[in-house]
């Protein structure tokens, strides 16, 4: 019965790894947007096999629905008068930059496992025992490069989404999931989709106003369209 628990958790572990690099690498804006909503399912799912029903709950609202459609709607429905939204990122960037990047992924990953591992050792969900809290800490890594490495705004914000999900469950590894701690994160969950539906509505203003080219970083050179 335990090795067919671990292997759920396994399992689930695993989907929800490969989602959130899926939606944080997948260029292909629409797409990205998709797997952000299974990325949240999936984040309901984790929560309500760690005994925290309420917290699957808020995840599906506000993450699958309100956040992940918010992000599809507005690639609908986002033209402006003057040049319409992209259904590709075609930002370019240069091998050192990403070289450079990268090596601040792998120097992220290594102090927060170091952190994790040695400066909370009385985690209430312990790191090795749970994949769910492990992947939490690949997810917080895998969400804070995406931001650094992403030009495209639209990018960045939903990387600055994977970072807190990840964030979040990792606080659910530090401080369980009693009432008390699924009340605490539940208040996260909301000012982060609150952040989340400003970002939306700044990125929509802005298209209007400048183009579709503003949701680029303006050193970036960015590919023509073919």
């Amino acid at each position: 019965m335990i090795a067919s628990i671990d292997t759920v958790e396994s399992g689930l572990a695993v989907c929800l790894l490969m989602a959130a690099i899926g939606c944080l690498f997948d260029r292909h804006l629409l797409r990205a947007c998709w797997l952000l909503v299974l990325f949240a399912l999936l984040m309901s799912a984790a929560w309500w096999y760690l005994n925290a029903p309420w917290l699957a709950l808020v995840e599906v609202i506000l993450g699958s629905a309100l956040t992940g459609g918010g992000f599809i709607y507005v690639l609908r429905t986002l033209p402006s008068q003057r040049l319409s939204m992209p259904r590709y990122d075609r930002t370019r960037v240069e091998w050192p930059h990403r070289l450079t990047k990268g090596l601040l992924i792998i120097a992220w990953s290594i102090m927060l496992g170091v952190a994790t591992q040695f400066l909370l050792p009385d985690m209430a969900l312990s790191l090795t025992a749970h994949p769910l809290i492990l992947c939490s800490v690949v997810i917080v890594s895998l969400g804070m490069g995406a931001f650094a490495l992403h030009h495209h705004l639209m990018r960045r914000l939903m990387a600055f989404n994977v970072l807190g999900s990840g964030v979040f469950l990792m606080l659910a590894g530090m401080a369980g999931t009693s009432p008390s701690a699924q009340a605490l994160i539940t208040v996260g969950l909301l000012i982060a989709w609150l952040g989340s539906l400003l970002g939306v509505l700044l990125l929509r203003q802005l298209v209007h106003q400048e183009g579709s080219a503003a949701l680029n970083d303006e050193y970036a050179p960015v590919r023509p369209p073919s």
